[in-house]
């Protein structure tokens, strides 16, 4: 999906067709919340790479990472928030990424993966989801959840 500019010209907000949220569990201590964002917005770019835009440059020609070209927006709730928001963008088939309370305790790539894979889905205890779709949808998916402040 690609994002929508006003037809004011150059300058005017951008608007987008799609939007990114993640939802943590209001009880994590702030350096889970911040582990958590990072491992489950990671994961975006490879699945809508379109969410990505152009590297940056600054003015002595040192080029940095692309970053995502759309805001990120994050927000929280209680345990049974996230749960009903997992169901939500399931069922919806948008792009998940998940992240439950046995990924605290694993230490590589390979004992995430098994770790989420030894819980069937109704079971995951879930710290954090990330989602991406049309924005409608996504409002759909968080509802409930406040923006985290």
């Amino acid at each position: 999906m690609e994002n929508t500019e006003h037809p004011a010209g150059a300058g005017a907000p951008v608007r987008f067709d799609t939007k990114i949220a993640v939802l943590l569990r209001d009880d994590l201590a702030v350096w889970q919340r911040l582990n958590v964002t990072s491992f489950l917005v990671s994961g975006l770019g490879s699945r809508a790479p379109e969410v990505v835009g152009e590297p940056y440059e600054d003015g002595d020609g040192t080029v940095y990472l692309p970053m995502f070209r759309q805001p990120v927006l994050v927000f929280e709730g209680g345990k049974e928030v996230l749960t009903t928001a997992h169901g939500r963008a399931v069922s919806r088939g948008m792009d998940v990424a998940v992240f439950t309370s046995d990924l605290f305790a694993t230490g590589n790539d390979r004992d995430n993966r098994a770790a989420v894979r030894a819980v069937p889905r109704d079971s995951l205890d879930l710290v954090g989801i990330a989602v991406h779709g049309p924005r409608n949808g996504v409002d759909k998916v968080v509802r409930g959840a406040r923006l985290h402040g």
